[in-house]
């Protein structure tokens, strides 16, 4: 049977018009070998024109590809990026993700239009649960995992995983990232299981096989090197000879590859200054030669435009690197039609396009691909999977263990159940906080409680078990006497560079948490305190002020689990011990002392560490001085994203308060639309489009809900200053303003100066905030740092906007009549 299906392959005349049938007919009859799939490889590739193959490269995101694009076109795959869904629809339902799916595949394999009727893969980020869909599951991030120390565990959040992908008709996942984070200055710490690459190791292979095992595919990531580049820049440069490289960062990827991890994702990051997308030594040399890897490598998301000598929609050095899918979103038409143009052209090999093509056919044979049929078929066997009960258990008792004990003065933990509490902090009842990034949206941002039907939040959960067992949480700290506060705080949600920062100290300049736990401590409270955060930060008088102190790392949607360590039993002994272990170094310093660009090497506690309740000691007080300027008046308010504790928001007479989400948004009136853009990475900008007509003030607005000191600023000749790039000039006056609490203002006129810009282009501008000062604003209570508005129409990019103690050069303008100066 397989000799005559592959005869009759080869004569359909450079149209596979029978290869479907033929190859459910063969791998419904038996189990397939290896020498088989190949064969029908070989014939099937045979059969395809060169579009055709090229094709089978291209991997487009949903919200730039149609079914009908894939009926014309043959793509080998789609994806879905953090924060897209079936019809742009965040609410879409479990039924909507399945019928988009149908649609592609039905699509993909109706070959009116001349595609060669090859099942479409379509893969997701599903790092910590299927975390684009509502109501799944979200599993603690990988830092926590790390903490746990136990590989069966991973491998029971990867089968959980792979079985809620499937209930949504999907069929590839761009998991387990196997970073080793050697610098916590990165924005992507907590993707990382930990900086020991024999962790990282023990890890990777039991989640890839469990992922496998249920039929969806796995993406051992970023490869390589991410977790190490210099100062912790994502997407910056690792520099390391090859031997360390794969010693310290490698590890997993042998691993993985043991396990026969189908896919590898490139890693935007350089090695020694040259990017990995376009490095044939590690895609290919090492990958392939050295480690022995046999399924195809997918590029990151536009990653192929970051090569020297590339764009977005072409890049022939990639591809002969290695690189056999590229993930190219929104430009994937015009990469598909440039690359078949440089093999015409000979930049690229008709054999490599061959190379790559055979091992995408290859892995969609050795999963099940070519005789699937519509994922709803398969999604119907796991239509009780996402948030299904076990896996939620799972997901706490991943929670539970996870807690990392670092300070329990005169055994305050675990709390009496029967006790009187409050739980306080801007994380106790906030379940996409205690999500963190990579949750909904790709920035984890926007999101409510009413957004994770089924989660828990640590408030909910701690209150549940204390009420249960007689004892009392109250709203307000001073409603009844308290035998303990719990102070919930920590990090707001971060994703990718936007994530990055420059120094380990935790709220150095305005220490709200600090201030919260000292007023509850002044007041005679026990407080305990709970850390969320991505990733071990310097922590040191938040420390010294807690009775005790718990790392909660990003806990996910079932923070009960929190609740099940920190409440006793009704005996008073711990229902669950404290099991987590560090898995990063935490660190005694905020930055290294010696050299600043260097990752902090002075340790408070070691990897591995971590008590338990019974655990005792007399704890000496920690140095609470920086190494830092703590001092410093700079402030980033917009930078790669909304920086804590700023709030992005839009507004009009109908409205002036709207909190804008993570995709963007609109004014009551519509007469303001703000969209997120590109300029460096990934959505590291906002677009605000004005349509008035002269009636209506437009406005959008960074503000925080505290005044914030900056009298400093006035001083020293501090300035506002702000990126921009004009699209369309202004028609009216465009009002630049600070408030101190409206209507405590001051405004200037932004318009001659936009009107002097070049359109398109960047530019950087500053006001000095005297401007603002003499026109009513106090600066000693500042909460809204940055306001554009106007009644006309304006089209404008915004990207960094920062208060800073001096202006970049050539950025200056003067207050009246903002006039540049000489």
């Amino acid at each position: 049977m397989l000799r005559e299906g592959m005869e009759r392959i080869k004569s359909s005349a450079g149209r596979v018009t029978v290869w479907l049938s033929m190859s459910l007919a063969l791998l419904s009859c038996s189990d397939t070998t290896e020498r088989e799939i190949a064969e029908l490889v070989e014939a099937q590739l045979a059969a395809l024109t060169l579009e055709q193959k090229v094709a089978q490269m291209i991997q487009g995101e949903i919200k730039h590809v149609t079914p009908d694009d894939v009926r014309k076109y043959g793509l080998g795959s789609v994806l879905n990026g953090g924060g897209s869904f079936p019809s742009d629809n965040k609410y879409a339902s479990v039924d909507e993700w399945v019928a988009l799916a149908d649609a592609y595949y039905d699509a993909s394999v109706d070959q009116s239009e001349g595609n060669a009727g090859i099942p479409i893969i379509w893969g997701t980020d599903a790092v910590h649960g299927h975390n684009n869909v509502i109501g799944a599951t979200l599993f603690p991030h990988n830092v926590a995992l790390g903490a746990v120390r136990d590989s069966d565990l991973i491998g029971r959040i990867g089968a959980a995983t792979a079985k809620e992908v499937r209930a949504t008709g999907i069929d590839w996942m761009f998991a387990p990232t196997i970073a080793v984070a050697t610098d916590l200055r990165w924005g992507r710490a907590y993707e990382s299981f930990g900086s020991d690459p024999e962790v990282v190791g023990s890890y990777a292979g039991p989640y890839v096989s469990a992922v496998q095992a249920e039929g969806v595919m796995a993406t051992a990531k970023h490869y390589i090197g991410d977790g190490g580049t210099h100062r912790g820049t994502d997407q910056g440069d690792t520099r390391l000879p090859l031997d360390a490289l794969l010693s310290r960062h490698g590890r997993g990827y042998v691993s993985a590859i043991d396990a026969d991890v189908k896919t590898v994702m490139a890693s935007f990051n350089s090695w020694n200054g040259d990017k990995i997308h376009g490095n044939r030594e590690l895609l290919t040399d090492v990958l392939r030669g050295q480690l022995g890897f046999e399924g195809f490598v997918v590029s990151d998301w536009n990653g192929i435009g970051q090569v020297s000598g590339c764009e977005d929609d072409r890049c022939a050095k990639a591809i002969n690197a290695g690189i056999d899918m590229i993930m190219v979103p929104e430009d994937w038409e015009s990469m598909l039609h440039t690359t078949v143009a440089q093999v015409k052209a000979g930049e690229i090999s008709l054999a490599r396009i061959d190379e790559a093509v055979s091992r995408i056919l290859k892995v969609k044979y050795e999963m099940g691909l070519m005789s699937r049929g519509k994922p709803s078929a398969t999604a119907a066997k796991y239509s009780e999977a996402i948030g299904a009960a076990e896996h939620r258990a799972l997901a706490r008792e991943a929670v539970r263990r996870s807690l990392v004990l670092l300070k329990n003065e005169n055994g305050l933990l675990p709390l009496n159940p029967a006790g009187t509490y409050a739980v306080v902090g801007a994380g106790a009842d906030n379940i996409g906080m205690q999500s963190g990034g990579w949750t909904i949206s790709w920035q984890g941002a926007g999101n409510t409680n009413a957004d994770f039907p089924g989660a828990t939040s640590i408030k909910a959960g701690i209150e549940a078990q204390v009420t249960a067992a007689g004892g009392k949480i109250v709203a307000a700290v001073d409603e009844a006497p308290l035998d303990a506060a719990i102070v919930v705080f920590g990090e707001q949600p971060y994703a990718e560079t936007q994530g990055d920062i420059d120094s380990l100290a935790w709220q150095q300049r305005n220490k709200r948490d600090l201030k919260l736990i000292e007023d509850l401590t002044g007041r005679g409270i026990p407080v305990v305190s709970l850390f969320l955060t991505g990733r071990p930060l310097w922590v040191n008088a938040e420390l010294n002020a807690s009775d005790a102190f718990v790392v909660a790392w990003l806990p996910g949607s079932e923070g009960a689990g929190v609740a099940d360590v920190l409440i006793a039993d009704g005996s008073g002994e711990p229902r669950y011990e404290f099991e987590g272990r560090l898995p990063m170094n935490w660190p005694g310093a905020d930055l290294n002392a010696s050299v600043a660009d260097d990752p902090v090497d002075e340790v408070l506690f070691p990897m591995n560490y971590g008590l338990s309740s019974k655990d005792r000691g007399v704890w000496v007080a920690l140095n609470e001085q920086p190494i830092g300027d703590g001092g410093s008046i700079d402030q980033v308010v917009f930078g790669r994203g909304v920086r804590d504790p700023w709030q992005l928001y839009v507004g009009d007479g109908l409205d002036w308060s709207l909190a804008v989400g993570p995709r963007g948004g609109k004014s009551s009136r519509g007469e303001l639309q703000l969209s997120v853009v590109d300029r460096h990475v990934q959505e590291d900008a906002r677009r605000a489009d004005f349509s008035g007509n002269g009636d209506h003030l437009s406005q959008l607005y960074f503000q925080y809900d505290e005044a914030v000191d900056m009298s400093d600023l006035e001083a020293v000749g501090g300035v506002l200053t702000m990126d921009l790039r004009l699209h369309t000039p202004p028609s009216d006056a465009v009002f630049l303003r600070m408030d101190c609490g409206w209507p405590c203002s001051g405004a200037v006129d932004l318009a001659p100066v936009l009107k002097t810009m070049v359109a398109a282009e960047w530019r950087t501008v500053s006001v000095p905030v005297a401007c603002f000062a003499s026109r009513g604003v106090d600066l000693s209570k500042v909460n809204t740092p940055f306001l554009i508005a106007t009644r006309g129409v304006l089209s404008v990019d915004i990207a960094e906007i920062a208060i800073r103690e001096a202006p970049p050069k050539n950025s200056l303008f003067d207050c009246d009549g903002l006039a540049a100066n000489p």
